[in-house]
């Protein structure tokens, strides 16, 4: 957050107050001795992560709108840092492929401490806590010109995260929603998860070292844009928000990359 100081994080008090703090949240850190109004600070991205890693494909009624078998192990990819954004900040239409932008509302974790090689039983020690993302995707690089993923899902601004993170949260049990202009498009729950935050700790852990800070976005449920008919793609004007219970509301409003406002 910033409150008209260099930025810095807090623990959110109550509904309306935060408390900042002084330190390293994934180390030590101690509570400054002041307040400040939710309202007047500026929210930013909850963590600046090494990595962003990422899971297709992993709510079941996801992969049965997308036509696809149900994944017998994660499917893992990898957003650039450089997509990271902020509560209400702008998600940029691409100037090089405005036309098929999608949302993703998606529960993701945020690592504590390093992680390599643990078990299941173990994972949950490792896990700082809980944020909304979006992982926004340009469709026509995804699946008709690139074929793969990477281009697609890491234009900047794609990776929306917010508002906060929370530490006391069950993951297995989340409703999760999206509403695009005060219409819900996504409603879920992490019930559907294929695979549980558990099993993706554990999993990447095993195939990579997992450093304070990184964050796995779990997957998105069924309700995505390119697979509605007609399909429906972000505009500009837009204002997309992500919903899990328990965590709270990411909001972005949508405009066009080449000016940043209104598109004229």
């Amino acid at each position: 957050m910033v409150d008209g100081r260099a930025p810095c994080y807090g623990v959110l008090e109550s509904a309306s107050i935060i408390q900042p703090i002084e330190g390293d949240i994934f180390g030590k850190w101690e509570r400054a001795n002041r307040h400040v109004d939710l309202k007047a600070v500026q929210l930013l991205a909850p963590v600046e992560p090494p990595n962003i890693l990422a899971i297709g494909l992993n709510y079941r009624a996801h992969a049965i709108e997308s036509r696809e078998p149900i994944p017998r192990a994660p499917i893992l990819f990898i957003k650039a840092n450089t997509a990271l954004a902020g509560p209400n900040q702008p998600i940029l239409l691409p100037k090089v492929a405005p036309n098929e932008v999608d949302y993703e509302a998606e529960l993701v974790i945020v690592l504590g401490k390093r992680a390599h090689n643990v078990t299941e039983d173990e994972a949950l020690d490792y896990v700082f806590g809980y944020t909304c993302g979006n992982d926004v995707s340009a469709r026509d690089c995804q699946l008709r010109i690139d074929k793969q993923w990477a281009r697609g899902k890491s234009f900047d601004t794609f990776a929306p995260l917010g508002p906060w993170i929370e530490t006391e949260l069950n993951p297995d049990s989340c409703p999760i929603r999206c509403r695009l202009n005060g219409t819900t498009m996504q409603d879920s729950n992490t019930k559907d998860l294929i695979f549980n935050t558990r099993h993706l700790v554990s999993y990447l852990s095993r195939c990579m070292t997992l450093q304070p800070g990184t964050v796995i976005m779990t997957g998105t449920p069924a309700g995505v844009g390119f697979t509605r008919r007609p399909p429906v793609f972000l505009k500009l004007g837009d204002v997309v928000e992500v919903e899990v219970e328990g965590i709270g509301t990411l909001r972005n409003p949508v405009v066009h990359e080449q000016t940043g406002t209104n598109g004229t």
